[in-house]
């Protein structure tokens, strides 16, 4: 699915399918502006955060955006992750659709991204974590879009954003990676051990041995590996020792 302006509007009217307020508007550029505010308790903007793109230009600043887009992936012209975030930064700017903006940059993101072999996307949500980092993600935003039309344009807030929320989701997934390698490399005792404290509480060696029948030394050893692999915990120490799942 390359990045085309159809594709585009045919993710924005799969995303919101469901809403029946948006009937009118999915999967078309909006035809009335949209400023970026503060609302206040009555919902009206109390203060305009930014100015998107007129309604009578987001064709054509559209169509430029995803054409140089395409070119930079092209021509490798900079590395993919900064051109992803151009490419976010600058459909936000625009804004052009009346609603869920937000949520389909997020969707490129993916995709883009999955495009690019970046496949831990598959395993931990990018969206989660922005959400997560809400606060960050607007100053991130804010900051960069301020700059833009003036003499000292610059992505390097939102770009240190976004770069970090990627690094956040690689280092996630290798965890998850190495947590998985660890399961299929424990021994049988082990994850018998393993299952007998998943059914209490805590317990010491002593009452797992008495439990599962298997000898001492085993014991030991299985939970040795146990905290190893952070599967356990132990607290105590000597004849008091106690260990519980984490």
């Amino acid at each position: 699915m390359p990045l085309r302006e159809s594709l585009i509007k045919s993710l924005h009217k799969e995303l919101l399918k469901y809403s029946t307020k948006d009937d009118l508007h999915r999967g078309e550029y909006k035809r009335k502006e949209n400023l970026v505010g503060i609302l206040d308790d009555k919902g009206n903007v109390a203060q305009i955060m930014f100015e998107t793109t007129l309604a009578y230009l987001t064709p054509k600043e559209m169509n430029e955006l995803v054409e140089w887009t395409q070119q930079a992936f092209e021509k490798e012209r900079f590395h993919p992750l900064l051109i992803i975030a151009n490419f976010i930064i600058e459909f936000l700017k625009i804004h052009p659709f009346e609603d869920g903006n937000g949520r389909l940059s997020r969707t490129l993101t993916n995709m883009l991204l999955l495009q690019l072999g970046y496949s831990f996307m598959e395993y931990v949500s990018h969206e989660q974590i922005v959400e997560k980092r809400k606060d960050e993600y607007y100053l991130a935003l804010r900051s960069s879009q301020a700059t833009f039309k003036t003499e000292n344009e610059s992505i390097g807030p939102w770009l240190n954003f976004f770069l970090s929320v990627v690094k956040e989701q690689a280092t996630k997934s290798i965890t998850l990676a190495q947590e998985e390698n660890h399961e299929d490399n424990m021994s049988p005792k082990q994850n018998e051990v393993l299952d007998y404290l998943s059914s209490v509480k805590e317990a010491g060696p002593a009452q797992i041995v008495k439990a599962t029948g298997i000898i001492m030394p085993t014991v030991r050893k299985s939970l040795e590996r146990l905290v190893e692999i952070g599967k356990v915990k132990r607290i105590g120490k000597g004849r008091g020792t106690r260990y519980l799942i984490l």
